[in-house]
């Protein structure tokens, strides 16, 4: 027996099987637990460096300026909750300890906020304050305060928020009542029990504190990862692919993504980090889920995330899970185009970070933004334009928030490879307009499918533009916002003809780094694309927080185009509100979500017209959306054909989110994790996995389709008619594009 014991003892300390575990955070173990090297320090401090003219960190004046103004709020709060605690005849003795306390999220509670970037925050109050008492008593309140600005409550947003400038500072102030006589100054809200029995609207506005506090708990080193977070923010908006709204990653899936490889790698510095992030999500198999810790069932019965029991779920392209119940997926929004982009990005991104750490490159490479002008033969400019600034700001807000819809109305066209929507808006041109229009543009890039066997085809976008319009007009509509004079355009405009609408040096192309590859889109799908990535400095940034003064270098003479002469660019689409006859037939409608797998997805063509020499988009006037092609609602949210090929150019419906009113009522904030989408329908809890391998394995899918939808009371009912307008005309011309397939 001694021998057997001293046998055992020397095998655990051979194979170190005798010591303390260590600590893993997330639901796997760590890839390396290898500690920084001093050339990891000192590419780290350059990583810093390269980040400072952007402009993303505060001076210490600046930090003790927001802790003031939070300090001033707070005790505004405190003041209020007692005053209220007065009116409704509470007794001395409780209202001198009922408290009150504002909660910050988003990315200054992260510790990531950029040099005036706003404040999210969250005022919590005791059971006896009402909403009502928000946004009526503290909102007269505040208005009695000079320090207080361009104060404005937007009640009927998903999620109500008082929006207001303290003393130069913007900030975004939710409210939660909770089920408790009193608010201590101690309070943690990262406990599920505080989630019970509060109204829905509580348990949204409590979801952005719960997320981001649950993501500070679960990573190793919070210096480490607030570091990286910034550069990684940094990168992804001067790439371009910050911005939930638009089908990319909005602050709270970055925030995710870098905690799960910090995660991975606990004892790495930022330097490190960041390019452990690139290697780790250009590999990763979508649509397997990032998971910051197993989810756990708290048996408050509230819907989550779970693709085992929403069939919605099952459609979901690049989930990133909250970590906080309940879980939600943190990227809806994201579409087969932007998923494709964003994964050339993380590619790209690696190679950068491979020759900085070779010290091939310095890391302002990883930070020059991509040249989005010279990289498509062909966009659809989106005008969007109104006749007073108050108008526009409302009407650019309902625009933006549905372009989305457009891409997806694109993506699903079967001679369209990839529509890609630069999140940066521009004034428009004011040539050949009304001098009194407010005008603002975005840019799609298209790429347009090779046909193998013919010289050339037509293709009709009538639809494609119609449906999107009419999504946007039967919103403004319903929530009486809808005004004369506000218009949408569409135009196809080729390459050569972008100087019409820019200046000259956003399209005048750079020379080309030679180290820049020349990459293709995700494996495993019959959509294989070539993004050109070289590099253009952008003039303004859709984060006005995070300022892109970089130096810019001398643009060189505009490249020649393979596409036939310059001709004027001719309008797809001028439309201002339709009437009811013009698109009755038409159903609003959401984004498509392909097949998610590694099968391409299966179209099935439709009938296309006689081929000719050329592409012809023919738009008339009186086009109505064939009732074969126009999008259905299944009962059960799924398409006719679940277990073979999708029908005929499936549409599938989508939840709409709310307007955006001069960015009041946004669909996702980019950085506070407060999701303004409802949960799924299911109400049941999460069912506990297997372990790890039970969210590990690919997701099984059914068909296209993506089915949440905001309740009726959130949104009008999609059948509900187009507004009727005789005072505005309608304008839908035809285009001819010289496309085929040697091209």
């Amino acid at each position: 027996c001694m021998l057997a014991s001293l046998m055992r003892l020397l095998f655990f300390h051979v194979f170190g099987l005798g010591q303390q575990p260590q600590k893993h955070y997330g639901i796997t173990s760590a890839i390396s637990l290898a500690p920084p090297r001093e050339i990891d320090h000192q590419y780290t401090n350059k990583l810093c460096d390269a980040m400072k003219p952007f402009g993303v960190f505060e001076d210490e004046e600046e930090l003790n300026h927001r802790l003031a103004v939070l300090g001033k709020l707070n005790n505004f709060v405190k003041e209020w909750i007692a005053e209220i605690s007065e009116v409704k005849n509470l007794p001395p003795s409780a209202i001198s300890c009922v408290g009150g306390k504002i909660f910050t999220f988003g990315s200054y509670r992260l510790g990531v906020h950029t040099k005036g970037a706003d404040i999210d925050a969250l005022c919590v109050a005791p059971r006896h304050v009402e909403r009502s008492d928000f946004f009526q008593s503290f909102f007269e309140k505040l208005k009695q305060h000079e320090e207080i600005k361009d104060l404005r409550a937007v009640e009927d947003a998903f999620v109500p928020v008082i929006k207001f400038k303290f003393d130069g500072i913007e900030i975004d102030l939710l409210f939660a009542r909770l089920a408790l006589q009193s608010i201590p100054d101690n309070l943690d809200l990262r406990g599920d029990s505080i989630l019970r029995n509060l109204d829905i609207r509580c348990i949204r506005s409590l979801n952005g504190c719960r997320v981001t506090d649950e993501i500070l708990y679960l990573v190793p080193n919070k210096e480490n990862f607030r570091l990286t977070l910034r550069a990684i923010k940094l990168w992804a908006k001067r790439r371009g692919i910050y911005s939930n709204m638009l089908g990319f990653l909005g602050g709270v899936s970055w925030a995710m993504l870098v905690a799960r490889t910090c995660q991975l790698y606990p004892n790495a510095v930022a330097a490190t980090l960041v390019h452990k992030f690139f290697l780790v999500f250009s590999k990763w198999e979508w649509p397997n889920p990032v998971l910051l810790k197993q989810p756990e069932d708290s048996n408050l019965n509230l819907p989550v995330w779970d693709p085992r029991v929403n069939p919605s779920d099952r459609y979901h392209l690049m989930p990133i899970i909250t970590p906080a119940y309940p879980q939600q997926n943190s990227t809806y929004n994201v579409s087969t185009s932007t998923r494709t982009i964003m994964s050339e990005e993380f590619k790209y991104g690696l190679s950068v970070t491979d020759e900085i750490l070779q010290g091939k490159a310095e890391w302002s490479k990883l930070f020059e933004p991509p040249n989005f002008f010279q990289k498509y033969k062909h966009y659809i400019v989106l005008t969007a334009s109104a006749s007073t600034e108050e108008n526009h700001l409302e009407w650019i807000g309902l625009v933006e928030s549905k372009i989305r819809v457009l891409v997806g109305n694109l993506e699903r066209n079967e001679y369209i490879t990839l529509a890609h929507v630069n999140p940066q808006s521009f004034p428009g041109n004011k040539e050949n307009r009304n001098e009194n229009d407010f005008v603002s543009m975005w840019f799609i890039g298209i790429i347009f499918k090779k046909v193998e066997n013919a010289e050339s085809v037509n293709i009709d976008l009538t639809y494609d533009i119609q449906s999107f319009t009419d999504t946007v007009y039967r919103q403004a509509n319903n929530i009486n916002m809808l005004k004369d004079g506000m218009k949408i355009e569409a135009t196809h405009v080729k390459k050569k003809q972008l100087h019409q609408y820019l200046p000259p040096e956003l399209v005048q192309k750079k020379k080309r780094v030679s180290s820049e590859l020349n990459r293709s889109s995700n494996g495993g799908s019959s959509k294989r694309i070539s993004l050109d990535s070289s590099h253009l400095d952008s003039s303004t940034n859709t984060d006005s927080g995070t300022p892109i003064s970089s130096p810019t270098s001398k643009p060189s003479k505009p490249t020649s185009d393979t596409d036939d002469g310059v001709s004027p660019p001719k309008q797809l689409f001028v439309e201002s509100p339709p009437t009811p006859s013009a698109a009755s037939a038409a159903k609003d409608q959401g984004m498509s979500i392909p097949v998610i797998g590694s099968k391409p997805p299966v179209k099935v063509k439709a009938p296309s017209p006689p081929a000719s020499s050329s592409i012809s988009t023919t738009l008339s006037g009186n086009v109505k959306p064939n009732a074969a092609s126009s999008p259905k609602e299944e009962p059960n949210g799924l398409e006719d054909s679940v277990n073979g090929a999708p029908t005929k150019r499936p549409h599938s419906p989508t939840q709409e989110d709310p307007a955006k009113r001069h960015k009041d009522a946004e669909v996702a904030s980019s950085d506070d994790g407060t999701f303004k989408e409802p949960y799924p329908p299911s109400s049941d809890a999460y069912t506990q996995g297997d372990g790890p391998n039970a969210v590990s394995k690919p997701i099984p899918t059914i068909d296209t389709s993506r089915t949440q939808r905001l309740p009726s009371m959130e949104l009008p009912d999609a059948s509900s008619p187009l507004p009727a307008s005789n005072s505005c005309r309608v304008v839908k011309n035809s285009i001819k594009l010289a496309l085929n397939r040697h091209k």
